[in-house]
């Protein structure tokens, strides 16, 4: 089953919404899809909202598809806020991915909440000036 991606501008960021199956193919292909969506909507800043049914994927599969990724998020991405909403994933895992990338340069951390994930990546958005 192929996933669904679902993408709103808020107040300075781009909200990404994916469901579907929690499959290597699946994860891989909505991450190319953020940077394309930054540049699209001339916005770098992005919260990734994850819901995608069945296992954690295993730290191989992690470790490439971030490795992989990591490589296509410039020029478009400036920070991620993730959150996997799935209870039944393993956090550990998602800590490891934001291991990967974060070594490989992505400004990218992980929440257990879309509320935290917002805040962090609100403080995130550099400030315009008034005038």
């Amino acid at each position: 089953m192929p996933y669904d991606l679902k993408v709103r501008k808020k107040n300075g960021y781009l909200h990404i919404s994916v469901a579907g199956e929690n499959t290597r193919e699946n994860v891989a292909g909505y991450l190319s899809e953020v940077p394309i969506r930054c540049l699209e909507y001339n916005c770098p800043y992005v919260l990734i909202e994850e819901n995608l049914s069945g296992p954690s994927l295993g730290i191989s599969a992690i470790f490439d598809i971030a490795a992989e990724g990591s490589k296509h998020v410039r020029p478009g991405v400036g920070a991620i806020a993730y959150v996997d909403v799935n209870p039944k994933h393993n956090l550990n895992n998602m800590q490891f991915a934001e291991d990967v990338a974060v070594n490989r340069g992505v400004f990218v951390r992980m929440f257990s909440s879309v509320s935290d994930a917002e805040k962090w990546l609100v403080k995130q958005i550099p400030q315009r000036s008034p005038g």
